[in-house]
């Protein structure tokens, strides 16, 4: 597999730059990178030249990423009630930010965009989840019309609750952007039957690791690749079993070593990939 096969999400470098950003993606050694594009909506000053300055560096955008309005990450209560398009507070501006966004992404011939569509309720008589899929079909719509596709990151709902709004949703545009770290921090389930149930929509993989909490209603614990819950054998095997290519993106989201953390991440990609990542 080669380096320009595999990237690694653009928060994890916590760059406060595009130069930046540059800087510390070739401290990884990688080629590649999943966009936070957020910043280069509602902070132009700053990431306006983002899309430029990696081109020009001859990093490659896999996909970009969008963190919706208003998000709070302080708890699992919080943002289970300010997480993505969820909130009927935040709704307006997160529509107008998926517009921008989209014509962006277009722009820049970025093909995927992901995001947290925000906890789906669990029962599909819930009218609160009917609001949702509208709303996520809206989106999809918007960047559809730009030739942009959307995925979801796993985590905050269960597979079978993801995959039964995937097929009210209704896009052929629309899938998954599978976080095996996320469904131990979140306690959603076991991360490779996940990945088996959803494996048909996933657009995009991130390499991430974590611990299940130890007291109920807290969250897990982020830790390096191949130090925590994930079965990486059983997670790459079910991969390789999908007739569809995925991008296999790295993502770091705690410690203060984050590119040598990043590079503990590669080595284990590099022992694991087979057919079906690209």
């Amino acid at each position: 597999m080669a380096d320009c096969g595999l990237g690694v999400c653009s928060w994890s470098l916590q760059p406060d730059s595009p130069a930046e950003l540059v800087h510390r993606l070739a401290a990884t050694g990688l080629s590649k990178v999943q966009l936070a594009l957020s910043p280069a909506v509602s902070d132009r000053e700053l990431w306006g030249d983002v899309i430029e300055v990696l081109e020009a560096a001859g990093v490659s955008i896999a996909s970009g990423m969008m963190a919706p309005v208003g998000e709070d990450y302080s708890t699992l209560e919080s943002i289970a009630r300010t997480g993505g398009i969820r909130p009927d507070f935040t709704w307006p501006a997160n529509e107008a930010m998926a517009r921008a966004m989209a014509v962006l992404a277009k722009g820049a011939g970025i093909d995927l965009v992901t995001l947290h569509a925000g906890f789906l309720p669990h029962d599909r008589e819930d009218p609160e989840r009917s609001a949702m899929v509208k709303r996520l079909q809206v989106l999809a719509s918007i960047f559809s019309d730009q030739g942009v596709h959307i995925a979801f990151e796993t985590g905050q709902e269960s597979a079978s609750t993801l995959l039964e709004v995937l097929g009210d949703i209704d896009r052929e545009s629309v899938g998954v952007n599978f976080d095996p770290a996320n469904m131990v921090l979140y306690g959603m389930g076991d991360p490779v039957e996940a990945l088996d149930i959803l494996r048909a929509h996933v657009f995009q993989v991130h390499i991430k690791d974590a611990l299940p909490a130890t007291t109920q209603g807290e969250w897990g614990q982020e830790v390096p690749v191949g130090t925590g819950a994930v079965d990486w054998n059983g997670f790459f095997k079910v991969l390789g079993s999908g007739s569809e290519d995925v991008e296999v993106i790295i993502e770091r989201e705690a410690g203060g070593s984050r590119v040598e953390d990043i590079k503990v991440a590669i080595d284990l990609v590099r022992a694991h990939a087979g057919p079906g990542v690209s």
